[in-house]
């Protein structure tokens, strides 16, 4: 009789930039080869999206929460920039033998998910990268937008005050840092410039409605608008009446994550062949 693999909880690391990033990825009982859905988190990384991940893992897929470089113990300075360069270094890893092969992935159904800061980086890092099948943005927070914004001396210094105060879990940064390499981006991280890139790919965008973080007017309506305006875009967008966590909203957030993928990565099911989903 063919034992079938377990659903298991295995530490992992990639490297980025000479830096070694620890991860932990969810894997569902079967054979596979499993979709993976890599979860990118915000700034600082307090809300880490543990909860999607053991969704997502029930539901049959593997799932990824890492750390970027200079933050929750990373060796390496924290930086925007360094946050893009490590999600695109970790999704192609996932993809890549043998890494693939030994966690029974299927690296033609690799998506992206970020919240926040992270769904800024998942946008950012599909639109770079076509072999990333699906893209998600949770209450994604719009750093080109947020950059012209900080052209007026008022918006920039409460900026740099809101980004100084949660700094402890990052190192070798500052809120004056952040800011001057936000600007310095300017419109080459906005995202709605972005839009051709994810014509004939499926695009998730989520915005929350009483979030003073992400307002949607500034980060998603703006969003849903440019990319609207290619009818190739498999756009679906909605917005919940929540805060930036998501916070009462946790179990609506998982149940349209999964609807989503089901219908752009083909559903988990074939990879579940011999074995149950994982509980």
């Amino acid at each position: 009789m063919t034992t079938v693999p377990a659903a298991s909880t295995p530490a992992v690391t990639f490297t980025s930039g000479g830096q070694t990033l620890a991860g932990v990825l969810h894997l569902p009982a079967g054979p596979g080869p499993h979709p993976v859905v890599v979860l990118l988190h915000g700034f600082p990384g307090n809300e880490r999206n543990f909860d999607l991940a053991q969704s997502l893992r029930r539901a049959g897929y593997a799932a990824l929460v890492f750390h970027y470089r200079g933050s929750w113990g990373m060796g390496g300075d924290y930086a925007f920039t360094h946050v893009l360069q490590d999600a695109a270094a970790v999704v192609a890893a996932v993809r890549a033998e043998p890494f693939a092969a030994a966690h029974r992935l299927d690296p033609a159904r690799v998506a992206v998910a970020g919240h926040s800061l992270g769904g800024f980086a998942a946008l950012m890092t599909a639109a770079a990268d076509p072999a990333v099948a699906a893209t998600v943005s949770i209450a994604g927070f719009d750093v080109g937008t947020a950059a012209v914004l900080c052209a007026d001396p008022v918006t920039r210094a409460e900026c740099v005050e809101a980004l100084g105060s949660d700094l402890l879990p990052l190192r070798g940064t500052s809120g004056e840092a952040l800011v001057s390499e936000m600007v310095a981006a300017g419109p080459a991280w906005r995202l709605a410039g972005l839009a051709r890139a994810f014509e004939d790919r499926p695009v998730l965008l989520v915005g929350t409605g009483r979030d003073p973080v992400t307002p949607q007017e500034v980060h998603h309506q703006p969003l849903v608008r440019a990319y609207g305006q290619r009818p190739r875009i498999r756009l679906e967008h909605l917005v919940f009446d929540t805060d930036h966590a998501l916070s009462d909203h946790r179990v609506e957030l998982a149940g349209v994550l999964l609807d989503f993928l089901g219908r752009s990565l083909g559903g988990a099911a074939a990879s579940q062949q011999g074995g149950q989903l994982a509980q």
